[in-house]
């Protein structure tokens, strides 16, 4: 197939369902698929199953879920419009407000659908200032205990979405021992809490067992259904974006350039000064770099066995979550194609992107 595209794999992703299950199984907890970090559709399928529904970020988001997933959707957003309201509740079996003032806002008009808030503990696992959702000044959620308890009986539950890549374990422990000591009063007086996503259980080695018995515990403690609304979790190592070497350069570094784009495929790179996943073994080191005009636009530097030539390809790992949902057109690079490698090994192209979507997505 022509490259660039995505290449998502149903063997990787049913191994991650597979934990998946087992953590549901073994805690009682509830998992939503986070669409902020995954709404590739075509392998719904593959996770509908072993999943309990979806959470979303916006209303587009909310019913995609609905339309294309089903089973139980939460609706979140940081801010809902007075326009989208009434839709977003034809589509949703929670609605979370960020704050007590959308709650109030929308009381009247959401009273008859399951509520909640956000919780902001005032800590988070995150290393990036840029994704804390409780950094200074946050506007993620309210952190008053008696705001919270203020609107306790017009709420069932709260979601607390603190963890950002977390795989250890005992961090995650001793921070919802945190969470227990300081909101544990107002937490017994709901019917489900969701802790959010950020949470690499399905990392290789993560203590699996454990984290369902800590889970357990919190449900049982405070009588309440626990959601986890993994995304990251859900596809990691389950996609790589492939491409092809289109020319050769040496600038004190020898410099390869490939048919794609860092800044237009795989954002979060830049955003987080990253290198991208490729693997790197022998003597021949290049830079890799995308196609576009942006000077940074740079995969990162790795090394090879042999002298790439142009028309080598490269599998680029990591491409699934954060990825496919901020691709775009960026300098009209050919937007990367989505395809599926089926459990028999074969492949699917489930979309290819032209000029049509470039044209009408600029008028």
């Amino acid at each position: 197939m022509q490259t660039p595209y995505y290449l998502i794999d149903r063997s990787k992703l049913a191994a991650n369902m597979a934990k998946m299950d087992y953590l549901r199984e073994a805690s009682g907890a509830k998992c939503l698929l986070a669409l902020k970090c995954f709404a590739t559709w075509p392998v719904f399928g593959t996770m509908r199953g072993h999943m309990d529904g979806t959470t979303s970020s916006s209303l587009y988001e909310l019913k995609l879920g609905r339309e294309k997933f089903g089973k139980e959707t939460h609706a979140y957003s940081v801010a809902w419009a007075d326009h989208e309201i009434d839709e977003a509740i034809t589509y949703a079996d929670k609605i979370i407000f960020n704050s007590a003032g959308q709650l109030e806002r929308f009381d009247e008009k959401t009273a008859d659908i399951k509520r909640g808030l956000r919780l902001n503990p005032g800590f988070s696992t995150s290393g990036f200032d840029l994704a804390d959702p409780s950094r200074r000044f946050s506007r993620l959620g309210e952190w008053d205990v008696n705001t919270l308890n203020h609107y306790a009986d017009r709420i069932s539950g709260v979601m607390i979405h603190y963890n950002c890549e977390n795989d250890d374990f005992e961090k995650f422990s001793q921070q919802l021992e945190r969470i227990e000591g300081e909101f544990g009063s107002f937490l017994a007086k709901l019917e489900w809490v969701s802790l959010g996503g950020g949470i690499h259980f399905t990392g290789e080695g993560y203590p699996l067992d454990k984290l369902a018995a800590r889970l357990k515990e919190f449900s049982e403690r405070f009588d309440v259904q626990v959601y986890l609304e993994p995304g990251e979790a859900a596809i990691t190592g389950t996609a790589s974006l492939e491409v092809t070497v289109l020319d050769l350069l040496e600038n004190e570094k020898k410099l390869a350039i490939v048919d794609s784009s860092v800044e237009a495929h795989m954002l979060d790179l830049l955003i987080y000064r990253e290198s991208a996943t490729l693997e790197s073994e022998g003597d021949h080191e290049y830079m890799i770099c995308g196609k576009s005009c942006l000077a940074g636009d740079v995969f990162g530097e790795r090394s090879f066995k042999e002298p790439l030539k142009i028309g080598d390809r490269l599998s680029i790992g990591d491409a699934a979550g954060y990825t496919l949902v901020k691709k775009n057109w960026f300098n009209g690079v050919k937007m990367p194609s989505i395809v599926i490698r089926e459990l028999d090994g074969s492949l699917t192209l489930c979309r290819e992107f032209g000029y049509d979507e470039f044209e009408s997505s600029h008028g």
